[in-house]
Parts: structure tokens; C-alpha cells; sequence
């Protein structure tokens, strides 16, 4: 058997398990509408904002204007903006509802983000559930209702939305899409929501928390030195023996944009070696590994064997045929499935670059501030 034939093989086997055994993660589906809950507990949401001013307004009123019956407040947490995001935030109709804090000088092994969540938290006063949100999140009228009664009725301790995200430049039709497909696929969301599994995710964007399932874990502290801090928040609470729900929603939307190649490059380079663990060992397996499954199968159809150009042709019919539904759902059309393989190559070159980055001391960098050099 030839190397081209057995790697054919190696990634056709791979796909059709991937299709089969990974908890369906190619199919994205917005959850059914619930049964509203006898009583609304009490809600706080947490947003903490740094530089955001070009965003908060939008962010902040759809926010404000949620439909929610119980009692809810929102605290701005200010981390330090230079732009004015606080003073924009104060001149919006909040009433009650809205307090605005500053975050503390950055604390030795906290990063920045999570500084600002916690001093949002001790803000939070008695409020049952905490609602984690970012200055991007635009929120339909009725998300916070619809996460509260999930969580209620379904007796969650984390409820979180994968919200949609902003999907208009050539560089986001690209690469968005394929982000919540790769997401998804190493953290089905079916698993995730499975207490016999381990699988453990949340989105930052959007995430509400019980207070007391924070205060099992040990509250923000828990996680402080975490930069994918949300999916660290919910491994904390399955480890501790929580439940969990994680969702897409196509109607509360990330309004943040990613014009070029470079921001998204940046924005993946930012935090994918910290999801790899820190490992050079486990960026080289991720490099090898999702070469041999996206990349190999097209490189496979010029091979000068007929088997391997058949199997380099079934894996890349498969591969598309299971991105076709994440293209639908961004509404985009189904052109961008062929270009798969070279929108991993992008991913894995960022990939590469966030282990180089830290290397050089430049890793986890945000609006000009170096976070893991904190977190030391």
C-alpha cells in the first residue's frame, strides 16, 4: 500500500467518523422555544469593556432593553478605556437598571477581562443569576428571557449562546463560518450539554451562571489567569459537578466586524495556544491532525493513483457535504465549502503564530495590554 492511498484512507475513515460519531456537531440548530418557569429569578449582567466605544451604545441599549420579568440590573464595568466608553455608557437611559464601575488595577496573576468580570460580580449585589456578556453583543429583546427559562426549567446551573457572528467581508465569509465549525466540532454542543461526558464549553459573548454554582467553584478566581475564559468557567462548574447547556442563536448577533485577513489572523492568534494548552506537543498533533483531514483529501485528487485520487475525492465530497449547513446558517453561499482546506491552512498558520507569539512575550496581547505576561 502506498503512503498516498494509506493516508486516502486515513482521512476518509476519519470523516465518516467524525459524520457518525461526534455528536452531530455539523448540524447547527437553534434550540425550540420553552416553557416559561413559575418564577423569574433575580438577574445581574456583568459586561466589562475596554475601549469600546465605538460599540458600547448599540451593545449597551439592546442589553438594557430586555424583556425580562424578573428584577435585572446591569454593571459596565470600565477596564481602563481610553475613548470615552464609559461616559457614552452614562448617557444612556438606564435608570436603576444601570451601574458603571471601574475596574482595579490589574492584580499579579489576573488577566484583564476577568479582573473586570469579578469586580462586575461584587457589584452584583444579591442577584440570583449573573449574565457574562461582552461590548460586541447585540441582544434580541428576548434572549435573557429565553436563556433564564432554559435554565430554569431545565434545571442548568450555565446556560450559554453561541451568538451569530458578523459575516459580510470577504475575510469573515471566508473564515467566520468555519470558526463555530471547527468550535463545534471539538466541543459538540450535544456533548457539552451530557453530564456522563466530560465536554465542557461556553460562550464568553454570552453566559449566565447560577451565583451559587460560581461560588462552588470558587467564584472568578477559580479562572483568573484563563484567556479562553469561558470555556474555563464552564469546565469549572462541570468539574464541579454542574450542568451545562450551550446553544446557537441566530438572532442575538456579534456587531463587531472583521474587515481583513489580518483581525481575524489576530484574533485566533490570540488565544489558540492557550487552547492547545500550552503544548508545542499538542500544536504539532493539531497541525498534523487536521492536515491529514482537511487538507489531504484535495492535494490527494493529483496523486498518479487512481485509489488515492477516489479517496482524496470521498473525503473532500465529505468534508463539504458537512460544512454545507454551517454555510447555510450563516447565509452564505455554498461556494466557500470547496475552499475549506484552505481556510484550515489559515487557522493552523495562526495557530503556529500564537505559540511564536508567546514565545516572544507577545501572547494573549488585547487593546495594547500583554495578558499573560500578568498571569505569570
Amino acid at each position: 500500500m502506498t503512503i498516498a492511498i494509506a493516508l486516502g484512507l486515513l482521512s476518509l475513515a476519519a470523516w465518516l467518523a467524525l459524520l457518525l460519531l461526534r455528536g452531530a456537531f455539523w448540524w447547527p440548530r437553534v434550540p425550540p422555544a420553552i416553557r416559561e418557569p413559575a418564577r423569574w429569578p433575580s438577574v445581574c449582567a456583568v459586561l466589562p469593556a475596554r475601549d469600546e466605544a465605538a460599540l458600547i451604545e448599540r451593545s449597551m441599549t439592546s442589553l438594557l432593553r430586555q424583556d425580562y420579568p424578573g428584577a435585572f440590573s446591569v454593571v459596565l464595568v470600565d477596564d481602563h478605556s481610553s475613548d470615552g466608553t464609559a461616559e457614552i455608557a452614562s448617557r444612556l437611559p438606564g435608570g436603576n437598571r444601570l451601574r458603571i464601575v471601574r475596574a482595579p488595577p490589574l492584580p499579579l496573576g489576573w488577566t484583564g477581562k476577568l479582573s473586570a468580570m469579578n469586580r462586575g460580580v461584587e457589584e452584583a449585589g444579591n442577584a440570583e443569576l449573573i449574565l457574562f456578556t461582552d461590548a460586541d453583543i447585540c441582544h434580541h429583546q428576548t434572549n435573557l428571557r429565553e436563556m433564564a427559562a432554559r435554565l430554569e426549567r431545565e434545571n442548568r446551573d450555565l446556560v450559554s449562546v453561541m451568538v451569530k457572528l458578523h459575516c459580510r467581508s470577504i475575510a469573515e465569509r471566508l473564515l467566520i463560518p468555519a470558526f463555530v465549525f471547527f468550535f463545534a466540532m471539538y466541543y459538540p454542543f450535544r456533548w457539552v450539554r451530557q453530564s456522563r461526558r466530560k465536554t465542557a464549553a461556553a460562550a464568553g459573548g454570552c453566559v449566565l451562571i447560577r451565583r451559587r454554582a460560581l461560588e462552588r467553584i470558587g467564584g472568578i478566581a477559580a479562572i483568573k489567569s484563563a484567556l479562553i475564559d469561558d470555556c474555563a468557567l464552564a469546565r469549572a462548574v462541570k468539574d464541579g459537578g454542574g450542568s451545562l447547556r450551550l446553544d446557537l442563536t441566530d438572532v442575538t448577533e456579534s456587531i463587531r466586524p472583521y474587515a481583513s485577513l489580518g483581525a481575524i489572523w489576530n484574533m485566533i492568534a490570540r488565544s489558540a495556544f492557550a487552547h492547545l494548552r500550552y503544548s508545542l506537543w499538542v500544536v504539532a498533533a493539531t497541525v498534523v491532525g487536521m492536515a491529514v483531514i482537511y487538507v489531504v483529501p484535495p492535494l490527494l485528487l493529483i496523486a498518479d493513483i487512481d485509489v488515492a485520487r477516489w479517496l482524496g475525492a470521498a473525503g473532500w465530497a465529505l468534508m463539504t457535504l458537512a460544512y454545507l449547513p454551517m454555510l447555510r446558517f450563516y447565509r452564505q453561499s455554498p461556494a466557500w465549502a470547496i475552499l475549506l482546506p484552505v481556510t484550515t491552512l489559515i487557522y493552523l498558520g495562526a495557530t503556529i503564530a500564537s505559540a511564536w507569539r508567546r514565545y516572544r512575550g507577545r501572547g494573549g496581547s488585547w487593546k495594547g495590554r500583554v495578558e499573560w505576561r500578568s498571569a505569570r
